[in-house]
């Protein structure tokens, strides 16, 4: 065990981790919670094979300890929005995962009424603003949301996630400065999985330190291990502190790993298969916390094996369930276009005047 965690005490109550102390409850939801993404995006890899899902899909196998640990540290006000790599974000804030597979299926139960597919997943009773296909959307839509929350002085914050190819868009930087200039309650979460696409980070950026990026507009930045869960709770409460206390925005840079390719159309064959063993051996995220967990006196390896297998069988009965929906009616492709429905005015879809 290294100095960094400790049991709490002999009954096994927790463990410590860098000072701050977590109960056997969080860790194990925070656990179950990170098994529950793995098993979800490996069951939509295989649907995906099976051509049940169409179009682009971006899994997150991985990168779960981002979702879980950034989860955590926020509270249920705060908004969230991401790229389009987003099941993981949108299953760790809380949302229905059957309304999360139907989606990915194309059915009417879906989160988004079947009509969004795997990269707009939005919820907006958890705050949860996307799933967003443009590469670095989100970022001026999140400055947005900071602004909302400035004007209206309700304390919530928004976090925006990025990836380090997003972090490359003009609009980026536009945002950054436009956050800093009116000190909006906005932390920029820079997923930094290695690649963009194809391309490797330092053939891409100069300044391959992406925390550092705000540096000209006056946004602090931090870096923390993306693959360690605790890690990434605690130091993103931080941040989320930093923006609620109306300090401003701030960037955040988790150094974390896809193990698939940038979406299912991508055979990765830019990367060794070595390194992916390299992340996948020695720094897995949810690997790591069973660990930590088993030397606390917490779990053994056989009941993980067994939550493991629950919630494989839980996730084949949510397919089953998605499956057995209806696809959208055809009519379903007019709603949610415009705020202000304008049927009066052009009864029926291509009618002009």
């Amino acid at each position: 065990m290294s100095a960094k965690q400790k049991n709490t005490g002999k009954s096994g109550q927790g463990i410590t981790h860098e000072g701050r102390e977590y109960s056997a409850d969080t860790l194990h939801a925070m656990h179950d919670s990170m098994v529950f993404i793995r098993r979800f995006e490996e069951k939509a890899g295989q649907l995906y094979g099976l051509k049940k899902i169409g179009g682009f899909c971006h899994l997150c196998n991985g990168q779960e300890a981002v979702c879980v640990g950034a989860q955590h540290a926020a509270e249920a006000p705060d908004y969230f929005m991401t790229g389009y790599r987003d099941h993981g974000h949108v299953l760790a804030r809380g949302a229905d995962p059957t309304a999360v597979m139907a989606e990915l299926l194309g059915r009417a139960g879906g989160i988004v009424k079947g009509k969004g597919g795997s990269m707009h997943m939005f919820d907006a009773n958890l705050n949860f603003a996307g799933g967003n296909g443009i590469v670095g959307e989100q970022v001026p839509v999140g400055l947005g949301f900071g602004f909302s929350s400035w004007y209206r002085k309700d304390n919530r914050v928004t976090l925006c996630f990025l990836g380090d190819g997003a972090i490359n868009q003009g609009a980026v930087y536009e945002s950054m400065n436009m956050a800093s200039l009116w000190k909006l309650p906005i932390v920029f979460v820079v997923e930094n999985n290695q690649y963009a696409m194809g391309t490797a980070l330092d053939r891409a950026s100069a300044e391959t330190h992406l925390f550092k990026r705000g540096i000209s507009f006056k946004v602090p930045g931090m870096q923390l291990d993306g693959m360690d869960v605790l890690e990434v709770e605690r130091k993103m409460g931080e941040a989320i502190a930093h923006a609620r206390a109306g300090e401003g925005p701030i960037i955040v840079e988790a150094i974390t790993y896809r193990y698939r390719g940038h979406s299912m159309s991508d055979p990765a064959t830019y990367r060794t298969r070595e390194e992916v063993d390299e992340w996948r051996t020695g720094r897995d995220p949810i690997a790591r916390l069973q660990g930590q967990i088993i030397e606390a006196g917490l779990a053994t390896e056989e009941s993980f094996k067994e939550k493991d297998k629950a919630i494989k069988k839980e996730i084949n009965a949510i397919v089953k369930t998605a499956e057995a929906q209806p696809q959208p009616e055809a009519t379903e492709l007019w709603t949610d276009v415009y705020s202000d429905p304008i049927e009066d005015a052009y009864p029926y879809p291509g009618k002009v005047g």
